[in-house]
């Protein structure tokens, strides 16, 4: 789920949108759909997008630095059959404060996290680490040693709920200027870690996430794609712009479900309006136009119809990702560390000039802020803004500006639910972990064989320690306890577990090695409780 690129200069890009026919695979060619010009690149997951799953080792998988992404996240394990793969959440949307086009006066959602997401493993032949060429979905039998070459293909699943108000989506995150929208996505890397191949460059430079290639598709109505969601045919236009009138569009403060579960022919999101009676589903299956790319690591890019199924049949610390940075596999995500204040924005999606941030926080601008919009494109917040990730720690999400009880000025608490499994959704998940992948993100600070230099508090780039992280808190909500993100908030948060002390301490995070054997890295701090203290009612 970094540094140094903008965002939406991959985003604005468009690439061949042709018919797929379910069973076979399909090359791509260099036409755009219905121009006859040739087709531009997507954005690489190389270049930093909050669409992307964060990898172990972003040096070695992508030759430069890849930073950013960072995920406070709640995980939840069980033992019950049916628990890695079937789970439905209850949520409540934040309400934002009214507009305000001056800095630093009032703070909305978009601004404290870019995303957050419900998420789970899942299979996928043609992913990391190419070793096996087949997955049995739902299957414990895909649990390994740490570290083992030998794994079935993985990829990582994003039920990804987009804030409202600032830049559209394909260029920014939002759907609109007020309503809430929901995506599916999933996270492939098309590398081989034993021999150090990896998918071709061309097809690189063609498909949606490049090396680590994503299937994306809003919720709709009807089930239906609004466009293409699989990575060789991908459309930010087509595919990628929300259409307000197919998608599921949630009204703030609307109460809702999330529903997770196999079906025959791939894995089915549902999310439930329950305040409104409206829902959104998307399945990934390949009638739907989801598919994989074919590892090729000399030539050649087709596209393969694919059904993607859930991995695992339980969740535990062993039904991980192996190729993932933070030990995923059903948990609850908070993406922040994409906003911050710009003085000056030169260029639409370019970098910001002048200044950064905002009133005592205000400074010279520096690398990181990037993907920046004039206050003139948002959907309704009319301030100049950078979407890249904020590797300096020190924009809105690293300040406490985070829901306090305080409505005229901060959005109310974004709540969410412990999941629940079982036949009839009625079974607890038994265990909880606080995890979070800091260690990975603090290039500049973190040595991330000896773990020396990694904070729960990070440092900025001034070299100090940033004003505030984020934390969980419960309280109760939705007929039981219930989960926000951020700070303790009057007349909801009941506990906090030690606040940032939360995420606990550095975890070991053992990967395949080239040529044979393991490697590590201190990925993540994380913290395994010998429960769940707060499960659904």
């Amino acid at each position: 789920m970094s540094a140094h690129s903008g965002l939406s200069r991959g985003l604005r890009v468009g690439l061949a949108v042709g018919a797929l026919v379910a069973g076979t695979s399909l090359t791509v060619t260099a036409v755009a759909s219905g121009t006859g010009a040739a087709a531009q690149p997507k954005f690489s997951c190389r270049q930093s997008n909050f669409l992307c799953t964060e990898v172990s080792d972003s040096e070695a998988i992508f030759h430069q630095e890849y930073v950013g992404h960072d995920e406070p996240s709640l995980l939840f394990d069980s033992n019950v059959p049916g628990s890695g793969n079937r789970m439905r959440y209850q949520g409540i949307l934040p309400k934002e404060p009214p507009p305000n086009t001056r800095h630093g006066r009032r703070t909305y959602s978009f601004m404290n996290y870019i995303a957050f997401w419900y998420g789970m493993a899942m299979c996928d032949t043609q992913s990391y680490p190419e070793t096996l060429t087949t997955c049995t979905p739902d299957s414990d039998d895909n649990i390994t040693t740490p570290g083992a070459q030998q794994h079935a293909g993985t990829a990582y699943m994003e039920l990804q709920f987009y804030p409202p108000g600032y830049v559209q989506q394909f260029d920014g995150s939002s759907c609109s200027a007020t309503k809430w929208c929901v995506a599916l996505t999933i996270d492939s890397l098309s590398l081989n870690p034993v021999t150090g191949e990896a998918l071709n460059q061309s097809c690189q430079d063609q498909v949606l996430g490049g090396l680590e290639y994503i299937n994306f598709a809003y919720l709709t109505r009807s089930g239906v794609p609004q466009g293409p969601p699989n990575p060789v045919q991908f459309d930010p236009v087509v595919s990628g712009k929300p259409r307000l009138n197919q998608v599921l569009a949630l009204n703030q403060g609307d109460h809702y479900s999330v529903t997770l579960h196999d079906t025959p022919h791939g894995l089915q999101t549902t999310v439930r309006d329950t305040t409104t009676g409206r829902s959104g589903t998307m399945t990934a299956s390949a009638a739907n136009g989801f598919g994989q790319v074919q590892f090729a690591p000399t030539s050649g890019c087709n596209l393969l119809p694919y059904d993607f199924h859930p991995m695992y049949s339980t969740s535990s610390p062993s039904t991980t990702v192996p190729w993932a940075a933070a030990t995923y596999n059903v948990a609850i995500d908070t993406e922040i560390g994409h906003f911050d204040y710009c003085a000056t924005v030169p260029t639409y999606g370019g970098s910001c000039s002048g200044t950064e941030g905002s009133g005592a926080n205000t400074e010279p601008t520096d690398e990181d802020d990037n993907a920046c919009f004039p206050g003139s494109a948002s959907t309704l917040v009319r301030i100049n803004g950078c979407e890249d990730s904020n590797t300096g720690f020190d924009g809105t999400s690293y300040l406490p500006d985070w829901p306090n009880g305080n409505t005229k000025l901060r959005p109310t608490p974004t709540i969410f639910t412990s999941p629940k499994t079982g036949a009839n959704y009625n079974q607890q998940y038994a265990q909880l972990a606080f995890n979070t992948d800091l260690p990975r993100i603090e290039a500049d600070t973190c040595d991330r064989q000896t773990g020396q230099g990694c904070t729960l508090i990070p440092t900025t780039d001034d070299g100090t320690p940033a004003a505030f992280y984020p934390y969980y808190t419960s309280g109760h909500a939705l007929g039981g306890c219930a989960f926000t993100i951020g700070q303790n908030v009057p007349g909801f948060s009941t506990r906090d577990y030690g606040k940032n002390d939360q995420y606990g301490d550095l975890l070991k995070v053992i990967y395949p090695a080239q040529g044979g054997g393991t490697i590590f890295h201190y990925n993540d701090f994380q913290r395994i409780l010998p429960n769940n203290p707060c499960p659904q009612g």
